[in-house]
């Protein structure tokens, strides 16, 4: 060991300053799971030593242990991490960082540090973490666990989650999933939306724009409301996340010069990028999907992840938008917008598909006690994202008839063809799915449809888009048209009052959601007890208690 790792291993606090992210847990396998972090510079040496003798080292010690001749020593064994750059994470004028500014669009060096831990006993492992940077100076973090994949026969508890794109509740909101139910659990099921931008790289590290992905999952966030300053939680140092992309995992049209925000604006139905996610969360993954489409086995939970999500446009009536095209553009294709267009198919017939019915009848989903399908877009819900339909837009092109010049581009979304509604909804309800876990609305809601198959968004973190229900009187604003669903549930089905405390209304009546932007949800998967749970925190009383407020089991 050099002599600057000797001067460097006691300096400064524990896991900060050069790591960008603490360490996150992504696809335990049998006996073997994976460590993943985050610098700046790929670093001279990136390691993660594991075993119950790493409990009792001091910083010095385990610099020795990592860098050292010996790869095993007294209760400790040494794994080396592979270090990867990824390719499209950048910064731009927008981007908020600390002592930091980027005058305009700049690429921001970030390496991914990829261990695969292997021979882990059942139960919990400690680790830590050492990376050498390329100065020769050693971060150490503190000791965290590890544990391989749950058996089948066992239970799990599993925090269902989605949307926290920076918004202000989210460190409070995970703060007291620890409060009530540990960091120590066997999965965090991501349904999409992690970030706002996905090539900002301080989006998911750093930015002061509000609490940065890792930061809050890691608990290195700080944002105050009603005077207290909340971190988040370590959940992703001790629990293995399982994400699903949102359409804000997803880029549009790559460029060196426009901003950020203008390419993630700016996706064609064939040409869009999900480098950074897939980069980012290089497991889980299938054969046929990749890192879009995958299942997972959590003990006795059978998990089955799809990509299903489109771009994402206002529902203006006249302009650019969701209904159509800008007069600005009419003459220039190339700028046209093509409506919410879907990113990956998964009609019947689709690859996507064809491997979601496969999946569905393989041995793994029918043995196992509950089967769970994640994604970002729901069609069940009270939220304004869930109109129109999931539907590729029909496309409706005017010109003059004399000039053949384009008048006006209109795009309209049939209910009857919504690939979700029409297409996934039965398929789940013939295969005995039990719950389908959805995001994008940014509120809480659930259904049951005639199947038995629940339907739940617990996305309520911040930036809620309310609710239209008769029990809020609130109607979407959509052109008059009868494949656009005003107000309640477009799929049909009414939506469940929460069990045991559900909010009300000003005249008293129970409310069937939960959409606020005081008021935070997080909801957890007890598969040992058969159910879900559902909890509610207001952040204008930081010292009050967290409310259980809905629990409906899954069989």
């Amino acid at each position: 060991m050099t002599g600057d790792h000797q001067r460097a291993a006691g300096a400064g606090p524990t896991g900060q300053g050069r790591l960008l992210c603490e360490p996150y847990l992504l696809d335990p396998g049998p006996g073997s799971g994976h460590v993943v972090w985050h610098t700046e510079d790929p670093g001279t040496g990136q390691f993660v030593l594991v075993g119950a003798g790493v409990t009792g080292m001091t910083e010095r010690q385990a610099v020795d242990a990592a860098t050292g001749g010996a790869a095993t020593g007294p209760g400790w064994r040494r794994f080396t991490a592979q270090t990867r750059r990824l390719s499209r994470t950048r910064e731009d004028k927008d981007s908020r960082v600390s002592g930091r500014v980027w005058p305009g669009l700049v690429s921001r060096p970030v390496y991914r540090q990829l261990a695969q831990v292997t021979g882990l006993a059942a139960g919990r492992t400690p680790y830590r973490v050492v990376s050498v940077d390329d100065q020769g100076r050693a971060t150490v973090t503190a000791e965290y666990s590890i544990a391989p994949a749950v058996t089948r026969e066992d239970g799990v508890r599993l925090l269902l989650t989605s949307d926290h794109q920076l918004k202000r509740m989210t460190a409070a909101n995970l703060e007291k999933v620890a409060e009530t139910v540990g960091v120590r659990l066997d999965g965090v099921l991501m349904a999409g939306d992690m970030v706002n931008v996905a090539d900002r790289a301080s989006d998911w590290f750093d930015s002061e724009d509000g609490p940065a992905f890792f930061a809050a999952m890691t608990g290195r966030a700080a944002t105050t409301i009603a005077g207290r300053t909340w971190r988040g939680a370590p959940l992703l140092q001790h629990t293995p996340l399982y994400p699903a992309i949102g359409n804000h995992e997803v880029m549009g049209r790559w460029s060196e010069t426009a901003s950020l925000d203008s390419q993630f604006n700016d996706p064609q139905p064939a040409d869009w990028d999900v480098t950074t996610y897939e980069e980012l969360f290089p497991c889980p993954g299938s054969t046929a999907g990749g890192r879009r489409w995958w299942s997972r086995t959590i003990g006795d939970v059978h998990l089955i992840t799809l990509f299903v999500t489109g771009i994402w446009r206002p529902h203006v009536t006249t302009g650019a938008g969701t209904f159509g095209e800008g007069a600005a553009d009419l003459a220039a294709p190339e700028r046209w917008g093509y409506g919410r267009f879907i990113f990956a198919p998964v009609h019947r017939g689709s690859a996507q598909y064809r491997w979601l019915e496969q999946e569905l009848a393989s041995e793994a989903a029918r043995s196992a006690r509950f089967r769970v399908v994640m994604f970002h877009h729901s069609s069940h819900g009270l939220g304004g994202n869930s109109t129109p339909a999931f539907t590729d837009p029909v496309q409706v092109v005017e010109r003059d008839p004399e000039t053949g010049a384009v008048t006006s581009v209109r795009y309209a979304y049939p209910l009857a063809e919504d690939h979700i509604l029409r297409d996934l909804e039965p398929l789940f309800s013939a295969s005995g799915v039990h719950l389908v876990h959805t995001g994008h609305a940014h509120l809480w809601n659930r259904f049951r449809n005639p199947a038995g198959v629940n339907w739940l968004e617990t996305s309520n973190v911040g930036n809620s888009y309310g609710a239209y229900d008769v029990t809020s009187g609130l109607s979407r604003a959509l052109p008059e048209n009868a494949d656009l669903v005003r107000q309640g549930d477009p799929g049909g089905l009414r939506p469940v009052v929460p069990t045991i405390a559900p909010l009300t209304g000003p005249t008293g009546a129970p409310l069937p959601y939960v959409a606020s932007d005081d008021i935070t949800v997080f909801s957890v998967l007890d598969s040992t007890a058969g159910v879900v749970r559902s909890y509610r925190f207001d952040t204008r009383e930081p010292d009050s208690p967290v409310l259980l407020f809905d629990e409906f089991p899954l069989a």
